[in-house]
């Protein structure tokens, strides 16, 4: 018995490191056509805008918008550094908050009937209304210097794709499961923490990777309206009006690459939280 699992323990360590190769390998063919598209799609920017002769102002080759990220990196007027640093705390900041407060939110509306029928209809009002609306009544509230004012900014939008999406999770369970509960006599703490809660993992982070993108807009927009001079919203505005439109695109690439190191972060607590998931498990390579 020894011998055999001895020998059956050496063929799993051989088959060990080309296990390994070959999953890496799949990996890298899942995700090789995502870079192929994205760099063919750079090559024909560069070459276009050029081909056409295009001027700065229209669209600014890509080889230029990376030169003037690079030199204004650490640029006393433009620091893009600095200010998508300051825009990142914005949007993150305005996403904690937008999500504690979707989740309360729909906690109190799949608990009460009373709850529902008044947080509800004010949450689909505030989402109605446009985000630029917001944006004097935060400055006022909060200070136009004030990063809170943007946080807030980032929560109104990320507010309501949370509650709705947790809200629908904690309603939306099987009644079959419901009552198997029912049928132990557990009380109602035990089936939202074994039933409920599980149930609505997959719709929350659904909802929160809409809400990282979201967040990082509330902020950016919000910014427009005045603060701080080292943020990506004046940098956007102020390049923009001193015709430096290379700038401009050199900050409009670090919010979108903000927004996708937020998603990325939360495609990973995903797969740590709910490896369990049909949506994790089919999206492994």
């Amino acid at each position: 018995m020894s011998l055999v699992s001895g020998a059956g323990a050496a063929r799993t360590r051989r088959r060990g490191p080309a296990a390994g190769f070959a999953r890496r390998g799949r990996r890298l063919l899942f995700y090789l056509p995502a870079v192929v598209v994205f760099v063919a799609a750079i090559v024909a920017w560069e070459v276009v805008v050029t081909a056409l002769g295009l001027r700065t102002f229209v669209l600014p080759k890509p080889s230029a918008i990376v030169a003037a990220l690079v030199a204004n990196w650490s640029d006393p007027r433009f620091g893009l550094a600095t200010s998508a640093r300051a825009t990142l705390v914005e949007a993150v900041g305005g996403l904690a908050i937008g999500t504690l407060a979707g989740v309360l939110v729909a906690f109190a509306t799949s608990r009460w009937v009373t709850a529902r029928g008044v947080l509800l209809p004010i949450a689909v009002a505030a989402n109605a209304v446009p985000i630029v609306a917001f944006a004097p009544l935060m400055n006022n509230w909060f200070g136009v210097l004030s990063p809170l004012s943007k946080m807030m900014m980032a929560a109104v939008l990320v507010f309501f794709p949370v509650m709705a999406n947790v809200t629908r999770g904690l309603v939306q369970v099987e009644p079959a499961a419901l009552e198997l509960m029912r049928s132990y006599g557990a009380s109602e703490w035990t089936v939202v923490r074994k039933v409920r809660i599980p149930n609505a993992l997959p719709y929350f982070f659904t909802a929160l990777k809409l809400a990282t993108t979201l967040s990082l807009i509330g902020a950016i927009v919000g910014e427009y309206f005045g603060g701080s001079s080292l943020v990506l919203g004046r940098i956007i505005v102020q390049s923009a009006s001193a015709l430096r439109f290379d700038v401009t695109w050199a900050a409009i690439l670090l919010g979108a690459a903000a927004g996708i190191v937020l998603y990325l972060a939360v495609v990973g607590l995903e797969r740590v939280f709910i490896p369990w998931h049909a949506s994790v498990r089919s999206s492994e390579p």
